[in-house]
């Protein structure tokens, strides 16, 4: 069963819907009690660094998500925001994130950025797979994806890098260590891909 972490943050209907759609089963998770019953996880997340760590932390899911995820190994996906709360901390803001990956967070260089809306990187963009990932199986080349933010995540192994996406410069897109997954774009948000 997938879990989607309902902490008050995200697209979680969307989602939900998606899997439904396809006949997977999926249930939003609101408590500890929630997480017992998953086998997967995907944390989604919309807005500020410190804001849904605050969320998070409120709900009283955070120990066990830590529990779940670093040490029985379920399988989780962080969402644009949840994937950067999986960091150790944020250009962002002042919080410490969950630290689920050996990276920080840090802001674009607006300057850097050729774009008429520089920041946010707001709209469809490619997703450049580096290494052969479950995570891109069946993806088409040309397939590109939602974006929406102003941070994004820089890890300090570049092996956990699976995928870049060209703004100004290659920034990582989605990342992979073991059981943990992240992507900055919205998956839920981008049609068929």
């Amino acid at each position: 069963m997938i879990g989607i972490v309902d902490y008050g943050l995200g697209h979680v209907h969307a989602f939900a819907n998606i899997y439904e759609h396809l006949n997977i089963p999926v249930m939003l998770t609101k408590t500890v009690t929630d997480l017992e019953k998953v086998s997967h996880i995907i944390l989604p997340g919309v807005g500020a660094f410190d804001w849904a760590m605050k969320c998070l932390t409120k709900s009283g899911m955070r120990d066990k998500l830590d529990y779940l995820v670093i040490d029985s190994k379920l399988p989780v996906l962080g969402v644009c925001v949840g994937m950067q709360i999986m960091a150790k901390k944020s250009d962002e803001g002042l919080a410490k994130g969950l630290g689920w990956v050996n990276a920080n967070v840090l802001s674009f260089e607006a300057d850097n950025i050729q774009s008429a809306t520089k920041c946010p990187h707001l709209g469809w963009n490619n997703v450049l797979p580096k290494v052969k990932s479950n995570l891109f199986h069946k993806l088409d080349k040309n397939s590109t994806f939602y974006f929406l933010h102003s941070y994004y995540l820089f890890p300090e192994n570049p092996n956990d890098i699976i995928a870049q996406t060209n703004y100004g410069g290659l920034f990582t897109s989605a990342v992979s260590n073991q059981n943990i997954y992240g992507v900055q774009f919205h998956p839920e948000k981008s049609h068929n891909w």
